[in-house]
């Protein structure tokens, strides 16, 4: 199958587009690839938003986002920009709207840029069954065509840039009952509207697909830019990367960084932000860590490959897990409908036996030297033409020190072998080249992406020589991607003006109270804007419905209402008892 979003998936080439500028940065074209964050401040407060942003700017965060989620509120955005203009700081700012056209206009007056969400922008969203005419879909949408407009030419007239931001979690009733809670549904929200800003002669025009699944995320913005260029040259407009509450600490981190270093890996992605649950300013850089390797200055496009380029054996717009042979290792069981296992070397795993009690289902299960696997230049016909005299499945994996990138070689290799051999992945193929903090991004990046590509039989992190820290490490890639679920697993989004209760604290006492249960997915929500829809992957969802009252959810459908927040936990761990979802944790 060829790939359609990108030159090649064996070499890296950044995605051509064009500028736009947002205030005094420019997006796109030749600049750096932006890094943004949002306020958690109240849009109302001017004082605390004001110190938010300096501390931001501070920070190195190029464009500044706040919620403006009213007129009222929309409007004291006039107060934070002459302020901050005032203190010398001149980092656009971006008023994020959610359900109110008026709130968009009065916001255009005051900030650089608009990010309209065209699932609730103008749409409805009820999750209402009902089935389309072809009439009565152009009906809404041309309701949406002539509400719209009036914020389109306010932007052209006034040289307000605009994010046409769909997110997974609130597509409209109108793309839900046509295309489904889909990636496809995403893109076409989207296109949809920048069809009528197109129509109006306007392009400062950034796109956005966020989601919580970082495979949905993926997908949606591959399918996003090839249908731009099947729609021609023109349509080259930037993207800004993300995913959506993607939680805080660690699993936050590796999170973003298999969804943003994914894209960023594929050439796509000219600004992106960085999602966690914690306060803004810790946004910033883990956002430098995971954009700074593609950055124009460091990261310059591949020279043509030197070898025959293969169809990928896998669709890059569709998760489907590669379908190998099987085999057994040791009495563990590998192969395409078993889990990915962790594999760790021969002395890090015999070392860690004595801990095996403490470390649960974090233990690895194989010794590399288990494996007996073959390491290979995918390159080579040499090396790859004895696999096919093999009369069994073999694992196989790639050597180290070549000079290829990981998710380049990978991606060779699972196309060029037969589905009935197995493949080993590891995070890097130079060990010892990365450190510190970078170790657990370049890996989430790695391995993540060839995860959502669906390659990957094991898994052996190279770049960290702690085997207990590794393992943690492999197990929440694994955890992060959804291809293996070791604990419990939670939607979490970070705070912003439209949050209603402390949701930091709140995600603490939430994952200490539930975090053994394996499989159960929590979702944790400031507010109702992504939330009911991001919970449908859920099992239960805790939502802010009121200043310091809680919603309880199971799925999208509330369950129990305004619950004070200092109830709150007790409740959802009620609610999953009467759900049979409970399990005491091991003392």
């Amino acid at each position: 199958m060829q790939s359609s979003y990108c030159p090649s998936p064996y070499r890296y080439t950044r995605r051509v587009t064009r500028e736009v500028m947002v205030g005094n940065v420019g997006v796109g074209g030749a600049n750096p690839i932006r890094v943004q964050s949002m306020l958690t401040s109240d849009t109302r407060d001017t004082d605390a938003c004001v110190k938010e942003a300096l501390e931001l700017a501070a920070a190195g965060c190029e464009i500044i986002r706040l919620t403006a989620q009213t007129k009222a509120y929309a409007a004291n955005l006039e107060n934070i920009s002459r302020e901050l203009r005032a203190a010398g700081c001149h980092v656009p700012l971006v008023a994020d709207i959610h359900f109110k056209p008026d709130a968009a206009m009065e916001a255009a007056k005051w900030v650089e840029k608009i990010r309209i969400n065209p699932g609730n922008f103008i749409d409805k969203k009820k999750f209402e069954v009902r089935e389309y005419t072809d009439a009565e879909y152009q009906e809404e949408l041309d309701r949406v065509r002539e509400e719209f407009t009036p914020l389109v030419l306010f932007c052209k007239e006034h040289g307000r840039a605009m994010r046409i931001g769909s997110n997974h979690g609130s597509l409209s009733d109108r793309i839900l009952n046509r295309f489904g809670d889909t990636p496809e549904g995403m893109v076409e929200s989207a296109i949809e509207f920048a069809q009528i800003a197109r129509d109006l002669d306007y392009h400062s025009l950034v796109f956005s697909m966020k989601a919580s699944s970082v495979k949905v995320m993926i997908a949606a913005y591959r399918l996003l830019v090839e249908r731009m260029n099947g729609l021609g040259p023109d349509w080259n407009y930037p993207i800004h990367l993300g995913v959506t509450e993607a939680g805080g600490g660690e699993d936050g981190r590796i999170k973003s960084a298999v969804g943003i270093g994914s894209l960023l890996m594929d050439g796509i992605g000219d600004t992106l932000r960085v999602s966690l649950t914690e306060d803004a300013v810790r946004e910033v850089p883990v956002a430098y860590r995971l954009s700074n390797p593609f950055q124009p200055s460091e990261r310059p496009d591949d020279p043509p490959s030197a070898f025959p380029e293969p169809e990928l054996c896998y669709d890059p717009l569709k998760f489907s897990k590669r379908q190998g042979g099987l085999a057994m290792c040791y009495g563990v069981r590998l192969g395409w409908e078993q889990p990915v296992r962790v594999v760790v070397p021969d002395a890090g795993f015999y070392a860690l036996q004595d801990e095996r009690g403490a470390m649960g289902d974090m233990m690895p299960e194989l010794a590399l030297g288990q494996l007996d696997a073959i390491e290979v230049d995918p390159r080579s016909d040499a090396d790859l033409e004895p696999l096919k005299e093999l009369a069994e499945p073999s694992i196989v994996t790639v050597k180290n020190g070549l000079d290829m990138e990981t998710v380049h070689a990978f991606r060779l290799l699972a196309s060029r072998i037969e589905d009935r051999h197995l493949i080993l992945l590891k995070d890097t193929l130079a060990p010892g080249s990365v450190s510190g903090e970078d170790v657990p991004l370049v890996a989430a990046r790695n391995v993540g992406s060839l995860l959502c590509d669906g390659i990957g039989d094991a898994l052996l992190v190279q770049g960290e020589s702690d085997p207990r820290l590794a393992s943690f490490l492999a197990f929440n890639i694994l955890q992060a991607t959804g291809m293996r679920l070791t604990r419990a697993d939670y939607v979490s989004c970070p705070s912003c003006g439209r949050t209603l209760y402390n949701i930091q604290e709140a995600t603490d006492r939430i994952r200490k109270a539930t975090e053994h249960l394996k499989g159960v997915r929590i979702a944790v929500m400031g507010c109702i804007v992504n939330g009911p829809g991001e919970m449908a992957d859920a099992d239960f969802g805790y939502v802010g419905g009121a200043p310091n009252k809680i919603n309880l959810y199971v799925k999208h459908t509330p369950v129990k209402f305004n619950i004070p927040e200092e109830e709150a936990v007790e409740r959802l761990v009620d609610l999953i008892k009467e759900y049979g979802r409970w399990v005491e944790p091991k003392r």
